[in-house]
């Protein structure tokens, strides 16, 4: 089935109030998820309220929780979620980001132990959108492991996310190139298993260290593990990941030995956000830029209709526009889960309608 952002916002804007976040969180939390739902994300999506809801009943995700100071360093901000929301953790401390990089021409920030950031793009976008260029490393602790190593059979890293952003300039729309560093997130295999569709192509290996595109591998035991993307280079970008973002925001790695896995996802980022006009002149800047991506889409495209050439972050600009119009296609299982979670919080589904 389709539903409308309307639609989506309002489950998930009405789960969060009945859940005890204040109508500015419950906004900013709600618009991250159906913003990766319209994104084509949607393992990142609305669907994420049954896990939060099992958080918040046992104390693992703390509602109404700002981003906290550790230190203010000038062009350093560092900053703990201390178990908030991470998408309104994120938010903020990247406001503040942007705003010391427009003072001081770059902002390193770090955000340490705060609950799922959600998709990573949403703060590149964020930054892009201020006129700035970010760079974000984040990892994945208190969880168990989903990643194998290169060369390994069993997971030992989270799906780890990288991204870029650099802002629009006339001709073009802002280049926002953002994936975990596991060939898929998680969240798509929570989408596949529960739509019972297997991957085209392997993306995990089972618990014997057999490439698969099964996702129950994923889900139910004996568990497998996802496969790194881009073989050992993917792999070494994940390893640089869970070092830069555990160590630099002093939130630490996934190792057993120096974190409780209580299930939680926790994630650590360590970004830069740079102000380009401290070092170029923008109008130099757009045009080199929209010289270099058209110069890019200019190659002969082998597959023009089933793999043409496009800048990274314009697929999700199209399924933006796609999905808005259309609705966000939800599988009838995710759906299920999304009413059953509401209606444990005492949001009644009618209130849920159109």
């Amino acid at each position: 089935m389709r539903h409308s952002p309307r639609e989506l916002r309002r489950a998930a804007y009405e789960w969060l109030v009945a859940t005890g976040s204040s109508a500015e969180e419950a906004g900013i939390v709600a618009d991250h998820l159906v913003n990766a739902n319209l994104r084509g994300h949607d393992s990142h999506g609305v669907g994420m309220i049954a896990l939060y809801s099992d958080l918040i009943a046992d104390g693992r995700l703390h509602p109404n929780t700002a981003p906290r100071l550790l230190k203010d360093g000038g062009s350093i901000l560092q900053f703990s979620g201390d178990r908030g929301y991470g998408q309104r953790i994120g938010y903020e401390a990247t406001n503040a980001a942007i705003a010391r990089a427009k003072e001081n021409g770059i902002c390193m920030y770090t955000i340490a132990n705060t609950c799922h950031l959600g998709r990573i793009g949403t703060y590149g976008e964020q930054c892009a959108d201020a006129g700035m260029v970010s760079i974000h490393f984040v990892n994945v602790t208190h969880y168990i492991p989903l990643v194998a190593p290169w060369g390994g059979s069993d997971a030992r890293f989270g799906t780890n996310p990288f991204c870029c952003a650099i802002p629009k300039t006339d001709q073009h729309q802002r280049f926002i190139l953002d994936f975990a560093t596991s060939i898929v997130a998680m969240g798509k295999t929570r989408v596949a298993y529960l739509a019972k569709k297997n991957f085209p192509i392997p993306v995990m290996v089972d618990s014997k260290g057999q490439p698969t595109t099964d996702p129950k591998v994923m889900w139910e035991d004996p568990k497998g593990a996802l496969l790194p993307m881009g073989l050992y280079k993917g792999a070494g970008l994940c390893f640089a990941c869970e070092l830069l973002a555990g160590l630099l925001s002093t939130g630490g790695t996934n190792s057993p030995e120096l974190v409780d896995r209580d299930g939680t996802i926790m994630n650590n980022m360590t970004s830069f956000v740079i102000n380009p006009e401290a070092l170029c002149d923008l109008t130099w800047m757009k045009r080199e830029m929209d010289s270099m991506i058209e110069y890019v889409k200019a190659s002969p495209e082998a597959d023009p209709v089933g793999n043409p050439i496009l800048c990274p972050g314009e697929i999700e600009m199209q399924r933006t526009k796609e999905r808005t119009e259309k609705g966000v296609e939800i599988s009838d299982g995710e759906w299920a889960a999304i009413l059953r979670t509401c209606a444990k919080a005492g949001v009644n589904e009618e209130a849920l309608k159109e």
